[in-house]
């Protein structure tokens, strides 16, 4: 039985509450659709990350919340959309064209979470933008595993997959064992942990990431603690990653595009006060 290798590990560059650990100019390359990752982590009452007002074109980003909870804001729609994501919630914001949001977790209690940068193909990097927002109710469940995007086991994610690929939020007790089989023609695969220390079968521990060889095979992992990591499985993205500031396209020109769109909103949320 073939076991699967582990080809890059990293623990990230850790900033405050925040540590990157996938960038679209370093691990995003060999990732891809998956080009960026960050971890994040406040106690209560300390000093949670503060993202601000921020623009984004041509990707997407998903945000889940291990613990903790979080306000938030965009310029979706005509009046865009603001609310506080729970526990177990996550947040999908396709920015397409060019969209603003914020995020701001409440530090009442402990926060721990993960958001992620999704590089969209042609027919979706310049769509109009829109934004998800689920609860932990909506998000179906396999075993241990939460669907947080695209199927596995026989459910899928409310949230439309913009390509062939999945992403778990899986959370294991000490001793537990669980096997991933991933989809049909998938090569890419990462784990990343959030809290806890497990074997996949190498030994990773919290705030590890760990990307494995395309040959596609299963992956069993071992919790030798109580914890919670997300998983990354797809088809790699074809396209070269053209990158701005908050931006990744497929080409200089949509890049360009997705730019200009980005500076309309700021002009809009200038009038209306917010930016």
């Amino acid at each position: 039985m073939h076991l699967r290798t582990p080809l890059h590990r990293t623990r990230g560059s850790s900033h405050g509450p925040i540590t990157r650990l996938v960038s679209p100019s370093d691990l995003g390359q060999v990732l891809k659709p998956f080009i960026f990752l960050d971890r994040f982590e406040a106690p209560a009452g300390g000093q949670p990350p503060q993202f601000g007002m921020h623009p984004h074109s041509g990707i997407a980003t998903l945000t889940y919340l291990i613990h903790g909870q979080a306000g938030y804001e965009d310029t979706t729609g005509e009046d865009g959309a603001r609310g506080t994501l729970p526990t177990g919630g996550v947040e999908w914001m396709m920015a397409g064209g060019g969209v603003w949001h914020t995020g701001s977790p409440i530090n009442t209690e402990r926060v721990l979470g993960f958001q992620l940068w999704v590089a969209m193909p042609p027919k979706l990097e310049l769509a109009t933008a829109h934004s998800i927002y689920l609860g932990p109710e909506r998000v179906p469940q396999v075993g241990p595993a939460r669907v947080l995007l695209g199927s596995y086991g026989g459910q899928t994610s409310p949230i439309p997959a913009p390509s062939d690929m999945t992403y778990l939020g899986v959370h294991l007790k000490a001793g537990q064992t669980w096997r991933f089989e991933p989809p049909r023609g998938h090569t890419v695969a990462w784990v990343a942990v959030g809290e806890g220390a497990l074997t996949a079968p190498t030994a990773l521990t919290t705030g590890e990431l760990v990307a494995f060889d395309a040959s596609g095979s299963a992956i069993t992992f071992e919790a030798q603690t109580d914890t919670a990591f997300v998983l990354g499985s797809g088809v790699q993205h074809p396209h070269d990653l053209f990158m701005g500031p908050y931006s990744v396209h497929t080409s200089a020109e949509t890049l360009r595009q997705g730019q200009a769109g980005i500076r309309e909103r700021a002009q809009l949320l200038r009038q209306q006060g917010r930016l």
